[in-house]
């Protein structure tokens, strides 16, 4: 699918992304849990690491590798920009397994795999689990949605989302080949008036074999 408008509509968001959403509590904590899972030195993938903002840069003051991708031009040199000990590249979600960055020990997946057709996550989900090694955690987040490649506007821009609702995400999750150890969800009311509340939904996922 071309995703080159999802792209562009980052780029011309830029940094209001984290200044529509300040309070990230939910993701701080979620990559407080990842982060713990691991040895210092460990290899993480952020997978749509953004601006970096929180998690490329908790990671890496955790003591760990970060290897962050974005297809968004602007965000990764946003994210460049503050983390500048962690690799960012430009790079679609699938190109991961094309160009062999992996194995990784884990993988941090906030609001990415939301940017997908409903069609194409449980390939995403699978592609994940040839990238990660055997009982690797997965922390991931994901909007309570009952939407399919639903059009949005955000921030003065349009893009695509999708969702599940939480049981339904669960056998998502578990069919992509994860078992899920924890979970939490959080009312979320963005600080812009064009992006509705919403229920984030956090995952805590190890790698079955």
């Amino acid at each position: 699918m071309d995703r080159i408008g999802q792209a562009a509509a980052f780029d011309a968001i830029g940094d209001r992304y984290d200044e529509a959403f300040p309070h990230k509590e939910g993701q701080i904590a979620s990559g407080a849990w990842l982060a713990e899972q691991l040895p210092a030195g460990s290899h993480i993938l952020d997978l749509g690491c953004g601006t970096g903002l929180p998690t490329a840069r908790q990671l890496v003051e955790a003591g760990h590798q970060v290897t962050g991708i974005d297809l968004s031009p602007g965000m990764v040199k946003l994210a460049e920009a503050n983390v500048p000990d962690a690799e960012f590249r430009r790079m679609d979600i699938y190109e991961v397994e094309r160009y062999e960055l992996g194995p990784f020990d884990g993988v941090a997946a906030y609001f990415s795999l939301l940017m997908l057709p409903r069609a194409e996550i449980p390939y995403a989900l699978r592609m994940l689990h040839q990238q990660l090694r055997e009982g690797a955690p997965m922390a991931m987040s994901m909007v309570e949605a009952d939407v399919d490649d639903f059009t949005l506007p955000f921030l003065g821009n349009t893009i695509r989302v999708s969702g599940y609702l939480r049981d339904e995400l669960r056998q998502v999750v578990h069919e992509g080949g994860f078992e899920i150890a924890g979970e939490d969800a959080y009312a979320y009311a963005p600080a812009s008036t064009d992006v509705p509340p919403e229920i984030q939904l956090f995952l805590q996922c190890r790698r079955r074999p």
